[in-house]
């Protein structure tokens, strides 16, 4: 893995090399655009429509701008216009257009009363932040959820760590368009990757972050924010940006040498959501590589274990329904996530195709444990891609997944990039082009 942290920064340092990065950046606008457009066109779900609608202009703006950079480029490759600070400035009016202006609309309409305007899991996290006020447990027991209507029992699961519930506070407080969810999402995802940026331009002292490295961090930040996959997820739900910046953020910690913070932080993230425990297991390895696993794992398990103990005490069999039971297939209702991933179709297709899917998914983990075992992660460039690639192979096997997950996987892997520490040849050229934009 220690060749394939090199072998990453790389790649990635090719690529961006090309016209500096500006060729990628147009395929990512093009390619975002048509699929914004494609989602406003068909999608059959009505938040992910009007997001299509907004994030389709903003993506073909952006598009048309790289191209007058590239234009520019040609006859002034010393231009300023062209250079990384132009292009985090891309990325930034990018992502308030194609998310951050649809969270607002869409929560405005919802406020002003219109009922198609989020996804189920605001009207889960929003509602689990009231009980959490007036019951002191989010959850809801399995009779309460059986004595619900059958249209409504879906609703009445939450699948969350308690934490989660935090982000339904506002609504318990007052019912606004600034107290939607998806607001408080937002303001948590943008304040935690600006922290995570801020700590990883502190990896090459003393004279700051180099124009190489500042090229790598625009890439990995653009697949945590603009990517359509991304936008889309905070705009209409949102619940995943915060945990994914905070498993970013951990990363970034472990690269500047900070195992107890970083373990605080994918804590945070798994007190959110489970799915960020698999990241916490990789960046205790890591620690242990390092003498210093058992800080990383005083927060990184820690934290969640103490999120469960108010809850656990004020209803046992709750917490086992919503945040087991249910995951597992075992509810009064099933999960509707089903993204059509090989593990999906296995399940959907084959005579005793859930337990073939379940089985390839066990054992896929088994082969990246002992792989985690034996060649456990010394960087966290290394531990980001394991992070990755094994979050790809679980969400491509597991019998119910959603597409929006993918989101996990894709930002780790190109951060692994940004928090390599390993030393590769730069372009001597750019970099020197682009000095001025990181004096500014």
């Amino acid at each position: 893995m220690v060749a394939a942290d090199r072998e990453s920064g790389s790649r990635w340092q090719i690529l961006d090399r090309a016209a500096g990065g500006l060729p990628l950046d147009l395929a990512l606008y093009a390619g975002s655009t048509v699929f914004a457009a494609v989602t406003a066109l068909v999608s059959t779900l009505p938040p992910h429509r009007g997001w299509g609608t907004v994030a389709a202009v903003g993506y073909l703006v952006a598009a048309l701008v790289v191209i007058g950079q590239l234009l520019v480029r040609r006859r002034h490759p010393d231009s300023p216009v062209t250079g990384t600070a132009a292009r985090w400035a891309v990325t930034a009016g990018t992502f308030t257009v194609v998310a951050l202006v649809p969270v607002g609309l869409q929560s405005a309409q919802r406020a002003a009363g219109r009922t198609d305007r989020a996804q189920e899991e605001v009207l889960v996290i929003e509602e689990s932040g009231r009980r959490l006020v007036e019951d002191g447990t989010p959850y809801l027991a399995r009779d309460a959820i059986a004595a619900l209507p059958a249209d409504e029992r879906l609703l009445g699961y939450t699948p969350y760590q308690p934490g989660m519930a935090l982000f339904g506070l506002p609504r318990a407080a007052h019912d606004a368009w600034w107290t939607d969810a998806r607001v408080w999402f937002a303001v948590a995802t943008l304040l935690l990757l600006a922290l995570a940026v801020q700590t990883l331009r502190r990896i090459d002292p003393p004279h700051g972050i180099t124009p190489h490295r500042n090229r790598l961090l625009l890439r990995a930040v653009q697949m945590a924010t603009v990517l359509p996959v991304c936008a889309l997820t905070l705009a209409t739900g949102g619940d995943d940006l915060p945990v994914l910046a905070l498993c970013l953020l951990a990363l970034a910690l472990a690269a500047t040498d900070r195992p107890g913070l970083a373990g605080v932080a994918v804590g945070v993230a798994g007190a959110l959501k489970l799915l960020a425990l698999p990241i916490a297991l990789v960046l205790i390895f890591w620690g242990a590589t390092r003498r210093v696993g058992l800080r990383v794992a005083v927060g990184a398990l820690g934290l969640p274990v103490l999120a469960l103990l108010p809850v656990l005490l004020v209803d046992r069999d709750a917490l086992t329904e919503n945040v087991l039971r249910f995951p597992l297939g075992q509810g009064l209702v099933t999960s509707p996530a089903q993204s059509p991933f090989p593990g999906y179709l296995i399940a959907d297709a084959l005579p005793a195709g859930r337990a073939v899917a379940a089985t390839l998914l066990v054992a896929a983990g088994l082969a990246i444990a002992v792989r985690l075992v034996r060649h456990p992660p010394r960087t966290a460039a290394t531990s980001a891609l394991f992070c990755g690639y094994g979050l790809l192979a679980a969400i491509a096997l597991m019998p119910s997944t959603r597409f929006g997950y993918l989101l996990y996987p894709l930002a780790l892997l190109a951060w692994a990039a940004a928090v390599s520490t390993t030393p590769v040849s730069r372009d001597v050229g750019a970099d020197r082009r682009e000095s001025v934009d990181l004096r500014t």
